[in-house]
């Protein structure tokens, strides 16, 4: 099959569509736990849910290496990513940017975790669930969230605390991570903290 007939269509308004997601992402990492859904309409590939997809073409590009979760690789999926974005393929954990991700992650530690001088070098986790609610027994508080936030989100592995507090322990190192349910997204930046 050739490539051409793989290919979904990116954004209609690439620079306004862009600005619009930017704003969202940065929004709702300044804003830990509050649910923002995307206004962009697109038809990802299949393994990606459209607010991954606006996502990754806003954030992506020649210079940000991605690692994708092999459950969610597909010819379709790495011809929308390298037409639309023009991100190389990170083949280690270690060398990426960015990594997108069905479910909630382990090995937190296995991405860039940036330096104490760069701690901006780190990865930043684009995390797919199947359901994402502004309540829920997820506990977070900490910068942006008056007194505490709750979120409730499924799949919930409760090894993941354990992780997180790992990813805490290294600050200011350390991966921020983007939740993603179909359109909606939550911000999850290191210096917050959960429980449950």
């Amino acid at each position: 099959m050739e490539a051409t007939s793989l290919l979904r269509p990116g954004f209609a308004d690439p620079v306004m569509h862009a600005q619009e997601t930017f704003r969202m992402v940065l929004d709702a990492m300044s804003r830990p736990g509050s649910l923002h859904a995307s206004t962009v309409s697109l038809e990802p590939p299949r393994s990606l849910h459209p607010a991954t997809a606006a996502l990754c073409l806003t954030l992506l590009d020649h210079e940000t290496p991605l690692w994708l979760d092999p459950s969610l690789e597909s010819d379709e999926v790495w011809t929308f990513l390298r037409f639309h974005c023009g991100c190389p393929l990170a083949e280690e954990r270690s060398a990426a940017a960015f990594a997108v991700l069905d479910g909630a992650p382990c090995g937190l530690a296995s991405f860039a975790q940036g330096t104490p001088e760069y701690p901006d070098t780190s990865a930043t986790l684009i995390c797919q669930v199947e359901g994402l609610r502004e309540h829920g027994p997820l506990i977070l508080r900490g910068p942006g969230i008056r007194d505490r936030a709750s979120l409730g989100l499924s799949p919930f592995p409760a090894t993941f605390l354990e992780e997180w507090e790992g990813n805490q322990a290294r600050f200011p190192r350390g991966v921020d991570i983007i939740w993603v349910s179909g359109k909606t997204i939550v911000g999850l930046p290191r210096t917050t903290r959960l429980e449950m």
